[in-house]
């Protein structure tokens, strides 16, 4: 075995006696840049505690592939939904202070909230948003919601819009509104902001000085990653998303020596640097399951039988221990936060690409390595069946292109009778415009979306958004007897996976 000087980052004589996996200490910097490589993924940074100490916290390849400069663990990322953890943790907080209770009303401390359904809005608990179990489908909404121009309160009291795909309470339907409406009663009932609240009550007794809440935070840092997506294979450097509007749910940076004290904190019951921070009764409530998200993960992970949500984290059992986690995922960033609270365990995995499930895969490989299970390259085995789909996903892609590219596809009419002002109860304004002989469409509450419109024929168009990461998606008009009267379009699935619908607007 290597000395451990030449790994960690932190040499205690604790470390030298403790049961270290030789994977941690002999293999992980190979394995790191070598799977990084086979994702192409230009930046990454890892930590993992154990027992209330840092083993490793480190970061990997570069912030930016033009300026060259290394990833160090405290390089920023967006680690996005792992932001939730924070806000059902400040729930669990006020819980346990007697401002509030995980099931009262949510209209005791938002009347002006409506939801789709208004038995539903009668009955709504703050454990019911937080929990994704208001009916809504996983996505739902969020090409609404991402990166919009809509403040919180905005998106809030559009909530009245979107039709439940399920029961409420029947079931799980993934719901950044559920924590949006979590922060502004967090911000009721502490007289603070959800991002002052974080930030005075979590992040500074964690000594978490370099993590922030907003996008002016990162796009002003000087050891941030940038952000990185695949265009047809190849990395594209995107613009940071601007998801302050979904704070509570998405918008913290943060670094993973930031992220190891939380995790040490959750891992400990509450307790960090020799001292109860949190009661340990605010770690239980918030690691409680209150939804059932599946009931058998099987395929790779057979020790896995069921998946749970609680306040803000996903729960599991893996190989006969408890595991909590969450998952991240930015324009340009995918990340998790994880622990398993018998193995006093924590791990962090931060990449500047959202185009990878090297993230999890490397949770995995970690978490095995100290269940002492026999080796598996786990991310080998994610690549092979990301190639697959990726491919299968390319291969439509290319089809329709080439559908309208060349076959000499027309539309069924003139291109100006399509041009007009469509509106969606959903969403709101979207314009067809014809501008140099082609079809391009433009968004109300996204001015830096737009896209460009091909024919496919009929009334069936190919739609190339200026922005990759929203995809290349076949779309549809309808007609009826005075003309064009409905567009239909979708988004990338990573976005939303619903289809809107826009009405022509006629005078």
């Amino acid at each position: 075995m290597k000395k451990l000087a030449s790994l960690f980052l932190f040499c205690t004589p604790w470390l030298v006696q403790a049961q270290i996996p030789a994977f941690l200490t002999d293999s992980i910097d190979q394995f790191m840049n070598r799977e990084m490589a086979r994702w192409q993924i230009p930046g990454a940074a890892i930590a993992i505690v154990k027992d209330g100490q840092i083993l490793i916290s480190k970061g990997y390849g570069m912030t930016d592939l033009e300026n060259g400069h290394p990833v160090n663990d405290e390089t920023l990322f967006m680690i996005a939904s792992n932001s939730k953890a924070f806000t059902g943790t400040s729930l669990a907080l006020l819980q346990d202070e007697g401002k509030l209770h995980l099931d009262d009303h949510v209209t005791d401390y938002l009347p002006w909230l409506d939801l789709y359904d208004d038995c539903a809005t009668d009955m709504v608990t703050i454990k019911d948003m937080v929990t994704h179990r208001i009916g809504l489908q996983t996505f739902q909404g969020d090409f609404l919601h991402w990166g919009s121009n809509l403040s919180r309160r905005e998106l809030l009291e559009k909530m009245d819009v979107h039709q439940p795909q399920y029961d409420f309470r029947s079931g799980y339907g993934y719901c950044n509104m559920g924590f949006v409406a979590a922060g502004e009663i967090i911000g009721e009932v502490s007289g603070m902001s959800w991002d002052d609240f974080v930030s005075t009550r979590i992040f500074s007794p964690l000594h978490m000085m370099r993590s922030s809440t907003t996008y002016e935070a990162i796009i002003a840092d000087k050891n941030a990653c940038s952000a990185y997506t695949l265009n047809q294979g190849n990395l594209e450097k995107i613009p940071y998303e601007n998801i302050n509007n979904l704070g509570p749910a998405a918008s913290i940076n943060s670094c993973v020596k930031d992220l190891s004290n939380w995790l040490i904190m959750n891992s400990q019951e509450g307790s960090f640097e020799g001292k109860q921070l949190f009661p340990a009764s605010v770690i239980e409530a918030a690691t409680t399951p209150y939804n059932i998200v599946s009931e058998n993960r099987g395929g790779l992970y057979a020790a896995q039988h069921f998946e749970l949500y609680g306040l803000g984290w996903f729960m599991a059992d893996y190989n006969g221990k408890k595991m909590v986690w969450h998952d991240g995922g930015a324009n340009g960033f995918v990340t998790t936060t994880c622990f398993l609270p018998e193995l006093d365990l924590g791990i962090v995995v931060l990449t500047n690409t959202d185009e990878n499930w090297f993230y999890e895969a490397m949770k995995m490989q970690i978490i095995e390595a100290f269940l002492d299970m026999p080796y598996r390259n786990i991310s080998e085995m994610y690549n092979t069946f990301y190639v697959r789909s990726r491919k299968r996903q390319a291969e439509e892609t290319q089809a329709l292109l080439n559908k309208a590219h060349g076959n000499g596809a027309v539309a069924k009419h003139a291109l100006n009778e399509y041009v007009g002002n469509y509106i969606s109860d959903v969403y709101g304004m979207a314009s067809i415009k014809l501008e140099d002989g082609m079809l391009h469409i433009y968004f109300e509450h996204h001015p830096d979306l737009s896209g460009t419109l091909e024919p496919l024929g009929g009334n069936d168009f190919v739609c190339t958004y200026n922005q990759s990461i929203y995809g290349i998606k076949q779309v549809s008009f309808d007609e009826d007897e005075a003309g064009i009267s409905a567009y239909h379009m979708t988004v990338a699935d990573f976005i939303d996976m619903m289809e809107y619908t826009f009405h022509r607007v006629r005078r």
